[in-house]
């Protein structure tokens, strides 16, 4: 019998991916934490030392969920919701920490810790659970307004922080997996109809409107609204095919703001090129690609949107990431899994793919012992899904 093992392939990707993020931050960071007086006194390697503590606490997550009993993975669902809701909820108390304008973060030691990316690991969760339900029927609208309902709640609470990104990656995520749940069209196209005058009354505020314009035309005010988006285009645009270089970055000399965190992959694409840039897009790709095909070998429904959802959520995360960045989409305060510097993103993605890596655990005795089941032609219930068999 032959020893399951995990998904080598999207194993290097994740590891890749972290090592260039630690060489990005430790570049984008060696000057700022000079720059910020709080961090004057302790050198160049504050945020670096930081993002390694960080590191090393997702890695021993991502460890005990590679090897947690898979059978019992369901069970975490709503445990994980509940957690998720109570932290999101404490960002109201005095345990919330504002900065910018928002109140998104708890004081957690040693450092602060933002909930909104728990609650989206938890909706992916629960999403599994509840849409793998023997008793769950797909054609039922109570069946659709439940779970939408509960991302609802959610985004409720984020707008009061505000958080208008999570909101919106939130549903992103809800309504893929509800899709590939197999979730009528019909439901799906007449909520986003209902909610398109919420969405168009939330884009009024000021602020937001402010970013919508910039994006459309950044450089009407290179100076205000589309500073940002102007500095990360130099960024991009000056690397050329190699890049200046590591450490050769102009922008990350209080140019460009948040190049640490939502927009390192700008500084990417300047020391590191196109070159530099396409590889950490198609390292995203080849962890889609995996984690798609971890979920299309899986027999149990659960398992199945489980490692789907998992994927979606990555993969959509740094794909509005690259469109912000890109001037593709308006900005939006969301970093690159793996890469970006902040503890609270990094540690929910490595739990995240700790899962995934366990669920793709697939031993050749196991598919041996499925042959022989079929051939024997053992009778248990199965739940057929667009033409494929779960059990």
């Amino acid at each position: 019998m032959k020893k399951a093992s995990v998904d080598k392939t999207l194993l290097f990707a994740v590891i890749a991916l972290i090592i260039i993020g630690i060489i990005a931050v430790y570049s984008s960071t060696s000057v700022l934490a000079f720059i910020k007086s709080k961090y004057a006194s302790k050198g160049g390697l504050t945020y670096l030392q930081k993002h390694l503590f960080t590191l090393f606490l997702g890695s021993i997550l991502m460890i005990v969920f590679i090897y947690f009993p898979k059978e019992k993975l369901k069970y975490l669902a709503i445990p994980l919701l509940i957690i998720s809701f109570i932290l999101l909820v404490l960002v109201f108390s005095p345990m919330g920490v504002s900065a910018g304008g928002a109140r998104r973060w708890i004081k957690l030691w040693p450092s602060v810790f933002q909930p909104s990316e728990v609650v989206k690991l938890a909706m992916v969760f629960f999403l599994a659970w509840f849409l793998s339900r023997p008793d769950y029927r797909k054609d039922k609208i109570v069946y659709f307004l439940i779970p939408v309902g509960l991302m609802g709640i959610f985004q409720v609470i984020f707008l009061k922080q505000p958080d208008f990104g999570a909101a919106i990656s939130l549903g992103i995520i809800t309504f893929i997996i509800l899709l590939i749940a197999g979730i009528s069209l019909k439901f799906i196209t007449i909520t986003s109809l209902l909610a398109l005058p919420i969405v168009f009354y939330l884009i009024k505020e000021p602020y937001r409107w402010k970013r919508i314009t910039s994006f459309i035309d950044p450089w009407a005010d290179p100076q205000g609204s589309g500073f940002q988006l102007v500095q990360s285009l130099i960024a991009l645009g000056s690397g050329g095919l190699t890049g200046k270089g590591l450490g050769e970055g102009k922008q990350k000399l209080a140019y460009l703001p948040e190049i640490h965190t939502d927009f390192i992959f700008a500084h990417i694409g300047e020391e590191m090129g196109f070159l530099g840039a396409c590889t950490v897009v198609i390292l995203f790709i080849i962890l889609s690609i995996r984690g798609f095909k971890i979920a299309e070998k899986q027999r149990d429904l659960f398992y199945y949107l489980l490692a789907s959802g998992i994927t979606i959520m990555i993969s959509v995360q740094a794909l509005i990431n690259f469109a912000v960045v890109t001037g593709l989409a308006p900005t939006k305060g969301l970093p690159l899994p793996f890469i970006s510097y902040g503890g609270s993103s990094l540690i929910v993605n490595m739990m995240a793919v700790g899962v995934l890596l366990n669920i793709s655990k697939i031993s050749s005795q196991t598919l041996v012992d499925t042959l022989q089941l079929k051939e024997k032609q053992i009778r248990r219930p199965y739940i057929y899904y667009r033409g494929r068999k779960f059990s």
